[in-house]
């Protein structure tokens, strides 16, 4: 009897997990993500959060199915450097970043001279991440981040974020219901995640918000204020495409070897054209992001500075070539 029981109570919550399938809400929604929800609103109380944050950011949410499944069906199949680059480094980007580069000028070299970060590079991030403010995300962030934190997957690492997000509305940034961004959490115009906007984000306009949405000081302040606290030098370039010698040793490629200018021009490696690589001697790796068989680059401590907001070598190079293209290179 107890095996007959156990097996209808298995063909039970199999119809169940169907329906909800059916109706949009992950496996387990209606049996535990109440009681799982009334946790996270009791931590937050224990963590001092007003009683109106969590009504405001914690009612009447459900589990986003379409959350879910982007998180255990992220695409498998990479892009070349070429198609990254001709996707991401377009001409219409490059045009219109030097638009932005000219119209926010003033603000620009205000917010460089305070985090010594070439403004450039600024308008690189803001239009890799979000084409210049046009696409910010189109999900709830809290709603998103607790259906990961729900969902098991990565629940630790969502459950933290999940917090932080609540933590910004808190303090009054942003209303819970206004903070949108992309299925995993990242937002505002710089694709922050909610643990990022509490370390780096800055109210640099002074009106006690850190507006990462809409204020265009605040976000550009932000985003040179992160590449500042993850080692930027504003002196240094972020890299640059060069030859490599016939027969060159290819195990020296790679971010783990790192030489002086000078002593990868003595074992051959020179600018596209065949001029000399620049005099100074700046502590550099050489680089394959396209492989083996792709275009190598020398790069520098900058770009090691971009990877701390995206560990992708093709994100980083195309951060660093569209700042290039957007300043006339």
């Amino acid at each position: 009897m107890p095996d007959r029981a156990a097996r209808r109570h298995r063909v039970f919550r199999g119809v169940l997990v169907a329906a909800l399938a059916l109706a949009g809400a992950p496996a387990g929604a209606a049996t535990g993500f109440d009681a799982w929800l009334e946790g996270v609103r009791k931590e937050a109380r224990e963590r001092g959060l007003k009683e109106a944050t969590i009504v405001s950011a914690l009612s009447d949410i459900r589990p986003i199915a379409r959350v879910v499944e982007l998180d255990r069906k992220q695409p498998e199949f990479k892009l070349t450097l070429d198609q990254y680059l001709t996707r991401v480094v377009s001409k219409a980007r490059v045009e219109k970043g030097r638009a932005r580069l000219a119209e926010h000028r003033d603000l620009l070299r205000r917010v460089s001279a305070k985090y010594n970060v070439q403004p450039r590079f600024i308008v690189a991030l803001w239009g890799i991440e979000t084409d210049f403010g046009r696409h910010l995300g189109g999900f709830p962030v809290i709603q998103a981040l607790a259906s990961l934190a729900f969902d098991g997957r990565r629940s630790a690492y969502f459950r933290k974020e999940l917090f932080n997000a609540l933590t910004i509305v808190d303090q009054g940034h942003i209303a819970a219901k206004a903070m949108m961004g992309s299925w995993a959490g990242a937002m505002g115009q710089n694709q922050f995640m909610p643990s990022s906007f509490l370390r780096y984000a800055v109210d640099y306009d002074g009106d006690g918000r850190r507006d990462i949405w809409g204020t265009q000081a605040d976000i550009f302040a932000s985003s040179a204020n992160y590449l500042s606290k993850v080692g930027w030098r504003g002196d240094q370039t972020w890299g640059r495409r060069v030859r490599l010698p016939e027969g060159f040793d290819r195990s020296l490629a790679g971010l783990k070897i790192r030489k002086g200018l000078n002593d990868w021009q003595r074992l051959g490696v020179r600018l596209p054209d065949g001029s000399d690589l620049p005099r100074r001697n700046l502590r550099s790796s050489i680089l394959l992001p396209g492989g083996v068989n792709g275009p190598p680059y020398v790069v520098y401590d900058n770009f090691r500075a971009i990877l701390r907001w995206n560990r992708s070598n093709l994100f980083a190079t195309a951060v660093g070539s569209l700042a290039d293209r957007i300043a006339g290179g």
